[in-house]
């Protein structure tokens, strides 16, 4: 959704949108499915631009890290945000980030797409992390079959020759 910030008044613009993003499009590998994003929220005026205060509620399928099974995990994220008009000042040098500095977000022109924020948003919640459950034991290097599902017969593999002297030296 793109909204006109020059032609907001004194009540808050409300919005209630949903919103279908690509899974593909994000560039996520971990990323299997993404639902309709259900995206509300509403922008006003203020010092030193806009404000902004929006929800988004989605389901996410990730693979676990471990077994590769699929998890849905329900998503809920709220975003505040300062819209500034214009860019940044430039600074020479490295400059440590603030709070503000991550809640304010610049643009160009008049317009705000909504969509950019969203899109922001759902690449930032995907876990980096990902286990259907914590004690999950994965696969079996050897076969491949699901250690949680079902048990194997394989041996245990040999340790890496290169890794015995480390071994000595905690024993």
């Amino acid at each position: 959704m793109k909204i006109r910030l020059d032609k907001l008044g004194d009540e808050p613009l409300e919005w209630h949108e949903k919103v279908s993003i690509a899974t593909a499009s994000l560039e996520r590998e971990q990323l299997l499915e993404l639902g309709e994003i259900d995206n509300w929220g509403q922008v006003w005026i203020e010092s030193p631009g806009y404000g902004l205060e929006a929800r988004l509620s989605y389901d996410q399928t990730v693979a676990c890290d471990r077994c590769l099974t699929p998890i849905v995990q329900p998503v809920k994220s709220t975003i505040r945000l300062t819209v500034v008009v214009g860019s940044p000042a430039t600074v020479e040098g490295e400059v440590e980030l603030t709070e503000d500095d991550l809640e304010t977000l610049y643009v160009t022109g008049d317009e705000l797409d909504t969509n950019a924020i969203v899109r922001e948003q759902v690449q930032l919640n995907v876990p980096m992390r990902r286990l259907c459950k914590e004690d999950c034991q994965g696969l079996c290097p050897t076969c491949g079959v699901n250690r949680n599902q079902e048990s194997c017969e394989c041996e245990p593999t040999a340790i890496d020759p290169r890794w015995e002297v480390l071994r000595q030296l905690k024993q």
